[in-house]
């Protein structure tokens, strides 16, 4: 049997590769991680979205607080705020976690050399923010090559593999490609600041909002908030 292991945050880029490893895979595992960030919401609704599709569900614990350096991570670091997507500029974003991609798919890679899968999935991209080094498409090659060599893979005949369906796609597209899968987006959090409701300032509600609007469709969450009246 063919068996994944799935980086899921429950954001808009990790539930779109959860449905696309649905598809390629006959059994798949969501792997989040509880690691201190402030919008600790989105470890139970990632519960929730892995219970609507009956799909095994793991979570581990990483203090990332302790390394700081982010403002999704360090109380003294305020979370930046903006107004529309061209206020967001290049450079490395206050929001960057140090090497968060690389410590996820270390923890990821020995949990799932552990249960025996050897394809590992991640909803990484580069368009939407290519400020991030650790979602490059240059990172993930060289994390593939030290996974393999630093595991017991390297002494036996297969190999891990590091899957990145969505890295060269817009936050647009991905949606888009996403329903084109019957994803469901209605529990999916992205907002920075940790409510289930989007605060449309932090730089993940802006692009997000964006991609919906040019898409010409209403956000599955806000349509689900309206209907339980939330908002």
């Amino acid at each position: 049997m063919k068996k994944s292991l799935v980086l899921f945050s429950g954001g808009i880029d990790s539930t779109t590769a959860l449905y696309w490893a649905l598809k390629n895979f006959e059994e798949v595992t969501a792997l989040t991680f509880d690691y201190g960030q402030k919008h600790r919401i989105e470890i139970e609704m990632a519960r929730k979205i892995a219970n609507k599709l009956k799909i095994n569900h793991k979570i581990l614990r990483i203090d990332l607080t302790q390394i700081g350096g982010s403002s999704l991570t360090d109380e003294r670091i305020p979370l930046p705020q903006f107004e529309k997507i061209e206020e967001i500029r290049e450079g490395i974003p206050l929001t960057y976690i140090p090497f968060r991609n690389g410590i996820f798919l270390a923890m990821a890679s020995a949990y799932a050399e552990v249960q025996g899968i050897k394809d590992i999935v991640c909803g990484f991209n580069v368009i939407d923010s290519p400020n991030y080094p650790d979602t490059r498409k240059v990172f993930v090659e060289l994390m593939e090559k030290a996974i393999n060599a630093g595991t017991k893979a390297s002494f036996e005949d297969w190999k891990f593999k590091l899957h990145t369906p969505l890295i060269g796609m817009t936050k647009a597209e991905i949606i888009k490609y996403g329903l084109s899968l019957g994803a469901d987006y209605s529990y999916s959090i992205s907002c920075y600041q940790g409510n289930e409701i989007p605060c449309n300032k932090c730089s993940s509600c802006v692009i997000r909002r964006e991609a919906w609007k040019t898409l010409g469709i209403k956000d599955h969450l806000i349509e689900r908030l309206e209907k339980e009246g939330k908002i």
